[in-house]
């Protein structure tokens, strides 16, 4: 069995790799678009036989088309589940126990394991609405809860109001991969290891990027992603000498690029989550729990890298 990781100081044990379900369900063409229900089905079995247990949605994914998917398939399913509440205009603090509830009845649970703030917006307020989280933890509806796209300022905020109810903040959840590397600088990376909260990681493979199946002659179809990030304008000629090290890499453990990046946010302690639409990306995404990479080469990924750091 895959060694587990807590989510920060709470009890929910998950695998070092999780996978993210936002286009499960879509009918759109949001990173590339779903497979289809039999694809899914099929990512979440070999998921499952990888032993990667940890799966995260949110309410806004396709308008809860994610997780009514997600709720579809696992449902009786031994597994860990991660949603998010929007904290949306015209939304208030205390539309939070409703949403849950309906998030609970898409997913066909009565609990969820770590329940999340999508975003910090300037008119909810941090403490009210840790209260309101802390409320569903002593209600048995999620057992444990986090925060997404959190600065450093708000997560020690958060983790504050949190401390207060005798609860622990769990995870703040952001975007972070060789290719985007704002968490080192700008002092989340820092809080969260200093309050034992998990970093999970979300676009763990840039949109793609860091897979090599992409460059500057090859570049994806979907717009969405032709126009940012690692594929905007002439950014990914940058992104070849990153590739290339992943690569040399790999090649010592008969590994992918793709499995090397992950790997490297692995040892980093953080827990990527890549998405996964079918079987065939579940299997590979999943070979990033097989193998280990020195120290060494996690600095030479660092540094091979530098160039995306801020």
């Amino acid at each position: 069995m895959t060694l587990r990781v807590k989510l920060g100081k709470s009890d929910v044990l998950v695998s070092p790799l999780g996978v993210g379900v936002m286009t499960w369900g879509e009918t759109t063409r949001t990173y590339g678009g779903t497979r289809g229900r039999d694809a899914e089905a099929g990512a979440l079995e070999a998921s499952l036989a990888s032993d990667v247990n940890f799966f995260d949605t949110a309410e806004m994914y396709g308008r809860g088309s994610s997780e009514l998917r997600f709720g579809e398939l696992a449902q009786g399913r031994d597994l860990a589940v991660a949603t998010k509440f929007a904290p949306l205009p015209g939304r208030t603090v205390r539309s939070l126990p409703r949403a849950l509830d309906r998030s609970l009845s898409r997913l066909r649970r009565e609990e969820v394991d770590l329940y999340q703030i999508h975003f910090h917006t300037p008119w909810m307020r941090i403490r009210p609405l840790m209260d309101r989280l802390a409320n569903a933890v002593d209600q048995g509806k999620t057992q444990a809860v986090g925060v997404s796209n959190f600065t450093a300022k708000h997560l020690r905020a958060a983790h504050a109001a949190l401390a207060d109810r005798g609860i622990p903040l769990a995870s703040n959840q952001i975007q972070y991969s060789l290719l985007h590397r704002d968490p080192e600088m700008d002092g989340v990376l820092e809080a969260c290891r200093e309050l034992n909260v998990t970093l999970i990681a979300y676009m763990p493979l840039a949109m793609g990027a860091l897979t090599g199946k992409y460059s500057a002659r090859l570049r994806p179809r979907d717009r969405i992603r032709q126009m940012v990030g690692p594929f905007r304008g002439n950014r990914l000629d940058d992104v070849a000498p990153v590739i290339e090290r992943l690569r040399q890499i790999g090649e010592r453990y008969e590994k992918s690029p793709a499995q090397v990046a992950l790997r490297w946010l692995i040892e980093r302690g953080t827990v990527p989550i890549p998405g996964a639409k079918d079987a065939k990306q579940a299997e590979e995404n999943a070979g990033a729990l097989t193998f280990r990479l020195t120290p060494q080469e996690v600095q030479s990924l660092s540094e091979a890298s530098a160039a995306w750091r801020p």
